[in-house]
Protein backbone atom coordinates (compact mmCIF):
# COMPACT_ATOMS: atom_id res chain seq x y z
CA UNK A 1 0.00 0.00 0.00
CA UNK A 2 1.37 3.55 -1.05
CA UNK A 3 2.73 5.65 2.08
CA UNK A 4 -0.26 8.05 3.38
CA UNK A 5 0.13 10.84 4.14
CA UNK A 6 -1.53 11.33 7.23
CA UNK A 7 1.09 13.14 10.13
CA UNK A 8 3.17 16.19 10.67
CA UNK A 9 5.81 15.62 13.02
CA UNK A 10 7.96 18.87 12.84
CA UNK A 11 5.90 21.74 13.53
CA UNK A 12 6.45 24.85 15.13
CA UNK A 13 4.62 27.77 16.85
CA UNK A 14 4.91 31.23 17.79
CA UNK A 15 6.84 29.89 20.97
CA UNK A 16 10.35 29.09 18.53
CA UNK A 17 12.02 32.40 18.92
CA UNK A 18 12.45 31.99 14.81
CA UNK A 19 9.12 32.03 14.26
CA UNK A 20 7.56 34.45 16.47
CA UNK A 21 4.60 34.41 14.07
CA UNK A 22 1.77 35.77 16.25
CA UNK A 23 -0.61 33.57 13.76
CA UNK A 24 0.83 30.98 14.42
CA UNK A 25 -0.21 29.43 17.13
CA UNK A 26 -1.63 25.28 18.00
CA UNK A 27 -5.25 26.77 17.21
CA UNK A 28 -4.00 27.22 14.08
CA UNK A 29 -1.39 24.22 13.42
CA UNK A 30 -4.85 21.76 14.75
CA UNK A 31 -6.61 23.74 11.98
CA UNK A 32 -3.97 23.28 9.32
CA UNK A 33 -4.26 19.18 10.44
CA UNK A 34 -8.29 19.12 10.23
CA UNK A 35 -7.76 20.71 6.90
CA UNK A 36 -4.95 18.91 5.27
CA UNK A 37 -6.78 14.95 6.60
CA UNK A 38 -3.78 14.72 8.85
CA UNK A 39 -4.60 12.01 11.95
CA UNK A 40 -1.59 13.17 13.99
CA UNK A 41 0.57 16.02 14.40
CA UNK A 42 3.56 17.20 17.12
CA UNK A 43 4.70 20.49 18.00
CA UNK A 44 8.38 20.55 17.92
CA UNK A 45 9.28 24.15 18.97
CA UNK A 46 12.98 24.60 19.76
CA UNK A 47 14.34 23.12 23.03
CA UNK A 48 17.71 23.35 25.22
CA UNK A 49 16.95 21.34 28.31
CA UNK A 50 18.29 23.01 31.25
CA UNK A 51 19.33 19.83 32.86
CA UNK A 52 21.52 18.76 30.00
CA UNK A 53 25.16 18.76 30.29
CA UNK A 54 27.68 20.76 28.52
CA UNK A 55 25.56 24.26 28.15
CA UNK A 56 27.61 26.68 27.40
CA UNK A 57 28.42 29.21 30.54
CA UNK A 58 28.69 32.01 28.76
CA UNK A 59 24.78 33.00 29.12
CA UNK A 60 23.94 31.98 32.80
CA UNK A 61 23.56 35.01 34.03
CA UNK A 62 20.98 36.22 30.99
CA UNK A 63 18.60 38.90 31.64
CA UNK A 64 15.41 36.91 30.68
CA UNK A 65 11.93 36.06 33.09
CA UNK A 66 10.59 33.06 31.12
CA UNK A 67 7.12 34.34 33.04
CA UNK A 68 7.55 37.72 31.21
CA UNK A 69 4.85 38.59 28.42
CA UNK A 70 5.18 36.90 25.49
CA UNK A 71 6.10 40.21 23.02
CA UNK A 72 8.61 41.04 25.87
CA UNK A 73 10.95 38.19 24.54
CA UNK A 74 13.81 39.16 22.50
CA UNK A 75 13.86 37.47 19.16
CA UNK A 76 16.81 39.29 17.27
CA UNK A 77 20.44 40.21 17.94
CA UNK A 78 20.85 36.92 20.47
CA UNK A 79 23.96 35.02 20.83
CA UNK A 80 23.49 31.15 19.43
CA UNK A 81 23.83 29.97 22.89
CA UNK A 82 21.64 32.53 24.68
CA UNK A 83 19.00 32.22 22.06
CA UNK A 84 18.79 28.64 23.00
CA UNK A 85 19.37 28.99 26.48
CA UNK A 86 16.20 31.14 26.65
CA UNK A 87 14.28 28.08 24.80
CA UNK A 88 13.94 26.40 27.73
CA UNK A 89 11.28 23.91 29.22
CA UNK A 90 9.46 27.30 30.86
CA UNK A 91 9.44 28.60 27.71
CA UNK A 92 8.23 25.36 25.64
CA UNK A 93 5.81 24.71 28.03
CA UNK A 94 3.83 27.63 27.35
CA UNK A 95 2.24 26.23 24.37
CA UNK A 96 0.22 23.59 26.36
CA UNK A 97 -2.19 22.76 26.60
CA UNK A 98 -2.87 21.59 23.51
CA UNK A 99 -5.94 22.29 21.86
CA UNK A 100 -7.88 18.45 21.13
CA UNK A 101 -9.74 17.16 18.71
CA UNK A 102 -11.75 13.84 17.77
CA UNK A 103 -9.70 14.11 14.62
CA UNK A 104 -6.54 14.75 15.36
CA UNK A 105 -3.77 13.29 17.73
CA UNK A 106 -2.08 16.41 18.53
CA UNK A 107 1.03 15.65 20.80
CA UNK A 108 4.06 17.34 22.39
CA UNK A 109 7.41 17.13 21.76
CA UNK A 110 10.89 19.56 20.93
CA UNK A 111 13.56 19.74 18.42
CA UNK A 112 16.82 20.48 20.52
CA UNK A 113 20.29 20.09 19.20
CA UNK A 114 23.71 18.76 18.96
CA UNK A 115 26.65 20.22 20.00
CA UNK A 116 30.11 19.90 17.92
CA UNK A 117 31.58 17.85 20.71
CA UNK A 118 28.22 15.12 19.91
CA UNK A 119 26.54 16.69 23.52
CA UNK A 120 22.69 16.55 23.45
CA UNK A 121 20.56 19.55 24.32
CA UNK A 122 18.19 17.50 26.21
CA UNK A 123 17.97 14.97 29.01
CA UNK A 124 16.87 11.31 28.90
CA UNK A 125 14.59 12.36 31.61
CA UNK A 126 13.40 15.21 29.46
CA UNK A 127 13.10 12.57 26.58
CA UNK A 128 10.88 10.43 28.65
CA UNK A 129 8.36 13.23 29.68
CA UNK A 130 8.03 14.42 25.87
CA UNK A 131 5.97 12.52 22.95
CA UNK A 132 8.95 12.68 20.23
CA UNK A 133 12.22 14.46 20.15
CA UNK A 134 13.89 15.80 16.92
CA UNK A 135 17.37 16.14 16.80
CA UNK A 136 18.98 18.34 13.78
CA UNK A 137 22.25 16.80 12.62
CA UNK A 138 22.32 19.07 10.09
CA UNK A 139 22.44 22.54 11.90
CA UNK A 140 26.03 23.06 10.20
CA UNK A 141 26.22 26.92 10.18
CA UNK A 142 26.57 27.02 14.24
CA UNK A 143 30.12 27.57 14.82
CA UNK A 144 31.53 27.31 18.19
CA UNK A 145 27.92 24.96 19.07
CA UNK A 146 27.33 22.84 16.75
CA UNK A 147 30.78 22.84 14.31
CA UNK A 148 34.35 24.00 14.97
CA UNK A 149 35.92 26.64 12.61
CA UNK A 150 37.57 23.49 11.42
CA UNK A 151 35.04 21.55 10.33
CA UNK A 152 33.32 24.71 9.03
CA UNK A 153 36.19 25.95 6.57
CA UNK A 154 35.51 23.63 3.78
CA UNK A 155 32.72 21.21 1.66
CA UNK A 156 34.94 18.75 2.88
CA UNK A 157 34.99 19.12 6.43
CA UNK A 158 31.44 19.58 6.50
CA UNK A 159 30.58 16.09 4.77
CA UNK A 160 32.96 14.96 7.42
CA UNK A 161 30.67 16.37 9.51
CA UNK A 162 27.27 15.50 8.53
CA UNK A 163 28.82 11.72 8.68
CA UNK A 164 29.89 11.88 12.23
CA UNK A 165 27.22 14.02 14.00
CA UNK A 166 24.55 11.45 12.35
CA UNK A 167 26.85 8.72 13.56
CA UNK A 168 27.50 9.85 16.56
CA UNK A 169 23.51 10.64 17.58
CA UNK A 170 23.01 6.68 16.52
CA UNK A 171 25.58 5.67 19.17
CA UNK A 172 23.72 6.85 21.73
CA UNK A 173 21.38 4.95 24.12
CA UNK A 174 18.17 6.73 23.71
CA UNK A 175 14.65 5.13 23.39
CA UNK A 176 14.94 5.83 19.45
CA UNK A 177 11.53 4.98 18.72
CA UNK A 178 10.48 8.53 19.71
CA UNK A 179 13.72 10.09 18.19
CA UNK A 180 13.93 11.94 14.71
CA UNK A 181 16.82 13.16 12.94
CA UNK A 182 15.42 16.57 11.35
CA UNK A 183 16.16 17.62 7.54
CA UNK A 184 19.50 15.56 6.37
CA UNK A 185 19.66 17.57 3.15
CA UNK A 186 18.66 20.80 4.38
CA UNK A 187 20.28 24.59 3.23
CA UNK A 188 21.76 24.68 6.30
CA UNK A 189 24.49 22.10 5.54
CA UNK A 190 26.33 25.11 3.78
CA UNK A 191 26.27 28.90 3.19
CA UNK A 192 25.00 28.38 -0.57
CA UNK A 193 22.93 26.40 -2.58
CA UNK A 194 25.92 25.49 -4.56
CA UNK A 195 27.84 24.75 -1.69
CA UNK A 196 25.77 22.14 -0.13
CA UNK A 197 25.34 20.52 -3.40
CA UNK A 198 29.01 19.67 -3.17
CA UNK A 199 28.51 18.68 0.54
CA UNK A 200 25.52 16.03 -0.58
CA UNK A 201 27.95 14.92 -3.13
CA UNK A 202 31.09 14.46 -1.13
CA UNK A 203 29.04 12.09 1.02
CA UNK A 204 30.66 8.72 0.47
CA UNK A 205 28.14 6.08 -0.05
CA UNK A 206 30.47 3.78 1.73
CA UNK A 207 29.43 6.26 4.90
CA UNK A 208 26.07 6.69 4.17
CA UNK A 209 25.13 2.56 3.93
CA UNK A 210 26.88 2.04 7.30
CA UNK A 211 25.39 4.63 9.08
CA UNK A 212 21.64 4.35 7.50
CA UNK A 213 22.12 0.39 8.09
CA UNK A 214 22.90 1.50 11.73
CA UNK A 215 19.94 3.78 11.88
CA UNK A 216 17.67 1.16 10.80
CA UNK A 217 18.72 -1.39 13.44
CA UNK A 218 18.36 1.49 15.90
CA UNK A 219 14.92 2.36 14.75
CA UNK A 220 15.43 5.97 14.64
CA UNK A 221 12.93 7.99 12.31
CA UNK A 222 14.47 9.68 9.09
CA UNK A 223 12.83 13.26 8.25
CA UNK A 224 11.46 13.99 5.32
CA UNK A 225 11.38 17.73 5.41
CA UNK A 226 9.34 20.11 3.41
CA UNK A 227 12.35 22.26 2.74
CA UNK A 228 14.93 19.85 1.92
CA UNK A 229 14.41 19.99 -1.80
CA UNK A 230 12.42 23.39 -2.33
CA UNK A 231 15.46 25.18 -3.26
CA UNK A 232 16.96 22.73 -5.22
CA UNK A 233 17.57 24.04 -9.15
CA UNK A 234 17.07 22.56 -12.18
CA UNK A 235 19.23 18.75 -11.83
CA UNK A 236 19.88 18.64 -8.28
CA UNK A 237 16.77 17.11 -6.97
CA UNK A 238 18.60 13.26 -7.18
CA UNK A 239 21.87 14.92 -5.49
CA UNK A 240 19.67 15.60 -2.82
CA UNK A 241 17.39 12.24 -2.68
CA UNK A 242 20.79 9.82 -2.93
CA UNK A 243 21.21 9.59 1.05
CA UNK A 244 17.31 9.12 1.32
CA UNK A 245 17.50 6.31 -1.36
CA UNK A 246 20.25 4.83 0.24
CA UNK A 247 18.39 4.63 4.16
CA UNK A 248 15.58 3.03 2.24
CA UNK A 249 18.00 0.18 0.79
CA UNK A 250 19.37 -0.24 4.13
CA UNK A 251 15.36 -0.40 5.47
CA UNK A 252 15.10 2.95 7.38
CA UNK A 253 11.59 4.06 8.63
CA UNK A 254 10.39 7.80 7.36
CA UNK A 255 8.37 10.33 8.78
CA UNK A 256 7.10 13.19 7.41
CA UNK A 257 7.32 17.05 8.85
CA UNK A 258 6.86 20.13 7.61
CA UNK A 259 9.34 22.34 9.87
CA UNK A 260 6.18 25.63 9.04
CA UNK A 261 7.70 28.59 11.09
CA UNK A 262 4.37 30.51 9.96
CA UNK A 263 1.17 29.81 8.69
CA UNK A 264 1.87 30.57 4.79
CA UNK A 265 4.19 27.70 4.82
CA UNK A 266 1.29 25.34 5.36
CA UNK A 267 -0.31 26.14 2.01
CA UNK A 268 2.31 23.52 -0.37
CA UNK A 269 2.58 20.95 2.55
CA UNK A 270 0.58 18.17 0.93
CA UNK A 271 1.76 18.93 -2.16
CA UNK A 272 5.35 18.86 -1.27
CA UNK A 273 4.80 15.78 0.89
CA UNK A 274 2.84 13.90 -2.21
CA UNK A 275 6.17 13.94 -4.23
CA UNK A 276 8.36 12.96 -2.05
CA UNK A 277 6.68 9.56 -1.36
CA UNK A 278 5.77 9.49 -5.11
CA UNK A 279 9.67 10.87 -5.74
CA UNK A 280 11.15 7.90 -3.03
CA UNK A 281 8.38 5.23 -3.84
CA UNK A 282 7.42 4.65 -0.35
CA UNK A 283 5.07 2.24 0.97
CA UNK A 284 2.79 2.07 4.64
CA UNK A 285 5.94 -0.33 5.46
CA UNK A 286 8.33 2.17 4.94
CA UNK A 287 6.61 4.48 7.54
CA UNK A 288 8.02 5.99 10.31
CA UNK A 289 5.36 5.22 14.03
CA UNK A 290 6.37 7.38 17.53
CA UNK A 291 6.50 4.71 20.00
CA UNK A 292 7.54 4.84 24.12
Amino acid sequence: MRYKVDHDYHIHSQISLCSNDPEQTTERILRYAEENGLKRICLTDHFWDDNAPGMPDLFRDREYDPNAPREKIPDRGLSTARWYRIQNYAHISRALPLPKSDKVNFMFGAETELQYDLKLGVTREMIDRLDFVIIPTTHLHMGGLTMTAEQMASAEGRAGAWITRLEGVLDKDLPFGKIGIAHLACSLVAPSPEDRIKVMQLLNTEDLERVFAKAARVGVGIELNMFDMLNAIEGETEILLRPFRIAKAQGCKFYLGSDAHKPCEFSRTREIFERAVELLDLSESDKFHISK
